[in-house]
């Protein structure tokens, strides 16, 4: 097994923090990358000036001095310098690559003891403060650190993949609900094509044969229990209740349910029923409306009054294509322009969701886009689980080989013959 070292990290680099410098969002003479806060997680900050910079080379290290995500690195970046942002250069007994990984392991405790009442930084001190644990064989280093790159070079390619199936997803559903399916399950020639195939509307433009209707004329809406600890009814019976937490854009988070004492009565009034759809009555702009079907797993379960449960008439509106009409850019229109807005929150009342408009077609062709929609969410979610299964073996693997619990086997070089 290779010896291990422990030296402070002032030992093992050289600090130098950025400069401020001309900065541009286009590439000028005399300017190269800006590396700041963005570029350390794959996002291009701009260009900047190289008079009086401080440039890195894809051998430095640089780390966010100041932000509230200080401590995080990158590496394998070439230009400017941010003087939010230092460079890391080392001294030859860590590799480059190796000190990354191990400063990314270590983000929260950096994160842990930052300082400054305004903005956050590292620590001064972080140099004296910090114990940098590493091989002393190089060799063992760069084995280490290309287990490492292997598994991000296929987390890389995995995020690759769901941005790319999220923009096929963006384009099938503006097409599925702007042009529609004819009954051979082909989209309808768009509109410029053939303009006698659709009818204008209040939202715009729909296929012909579509109705557009409120919601409230197709389904039953109703709120949820208001929360009164305070009070416990008599004869009160314990059940699990969906929060605005446990109803997510497109699915439900059900990893922490909690429960409320109601009287028998509210448990019938209140309790959900397969196929109902869930929406929220508030949040964060890009969400409000969002929701998604219950499936009937719980029962009995109730939701609070935070959560509107709307069930439909299942002859006329299915519960996917109304969740996943709530998706479109018609929906989120919708709840964009009618809700009451506050400091980075909105909200609706069951008359606005009452309200709310429904480019409905046949049942059929409503069946057609849910099965379209659901087979790139199941590609997608495939995905995602993929994703977070290499995101636990990478953490994993960064406590095992940079503790050196784990040892790597670096080849013997062979005895020349003689």
């Amino acid at each position: 097994m290779s010896k291990w070292l422990s030296k402070p990290l002032g030992k093992t680099v050289t600090f130098q923090k950025g400069r401020k410098v001309e900065t541009s969002a286009e590439e000028l003479p005399g300017y190269l990358r800006y590396l700041g806060a963005g570029s350390l997680v794959g996002k291009n900050d701009g260009y900047a000036s190289t008079v009086n910079a401080v440039r890195a080379t894809s051998k430095d290290v640089l780390m966010l001095w100041d932000g509230e995500r200080s401590g995080l690195v990158g590496y394998n970046l070439e230009g400017v310098v941010s003087s939010t942002v230092s460079k890391l250069a080392t001294l030859g007994e860590v590799t480059a690559p190796y000190l990354y990984y191990f400063l990314s392991r270590n983000f929260e405790w950096i994160q842990n003891r930052r300082t400054g009442t305004g903005v956050p930084h590292v620590p001064k001190d972080l140099g004296r403060i910090m114990i940098v644990n590493f091989p002393k064989c190089e060799d063992t280093q760069k084995q280490i650190t290309t287990i490492l790159q292997t598994i991000d070079e296929a987390i890389e390619q995995t995020e690759a993949l769901i941005e790319k199936y999220s923009l096929v997803k963006a384009g099938m559903m503006h097409d599925l609900f702007t042009r529609g399916l004819t009954p051979d399950g082909k989209l309808r020639p768009s509109r410029e094509e053939a303009p006698e195939l659709y009818k204008e509307t209040l939202i715009g433009w729909l296929p012909l044969e579509w109705d557009l209707k409120p919601l409230g004329s197709m389904s039953k809406i109703a709120s949820g229990i208001t929360l009164n600890s305070k009070s416990e009814p008599a004869q009160s019976v314990s059940v699990p209740y969906l929060r605005v937490a446990n109803v997510q854009d497109g699915y439900l988070d059900l990893a922490e349910m909690k429960e409320i004492r109601v009287s028998k009565e509210a448990v019938a009034r209140y309790a959900l029923q397969e196929g109902d759809v869930l929406m929220n009555e508030g949040g964060d702009f890009d969400k409000l409306g969002r929701g998604t079907v219950w499936p009937g797993d719980i029962d009995p379960c109730i939701h609070q009054n935070h959560v509107f449960r709307v069930r439909t008439e299942k002859q006329i509106l299915r519960p996917y294509f109304l969740t996943f009409w709530s998706q479109s850019n018609h929906g989120k229109k919708y709840f964009l322009l009618s809700s009451k807005q506050s400091t980075n929150l909105a909200s609706i009342n069951s008359k606005q969701l009452n309200a709310y408009p429904i480019g409905v077609p046949t049942t059929d062709e409503q069946s057609e886009i849910e099965i379209r929609i659901t087979s790139v969410n199941s590609k997608l979610e495939t995905l995602e689980h993929e994703k977070h299964k290499l995101l636990v073996q990478k953490s994993g693997l960064m406590h095992d080989l940079l503790t050196g619990e784990v040892p790597v086997n670096v080849a013997e070089p062979e005895a020349a013959n003689v």
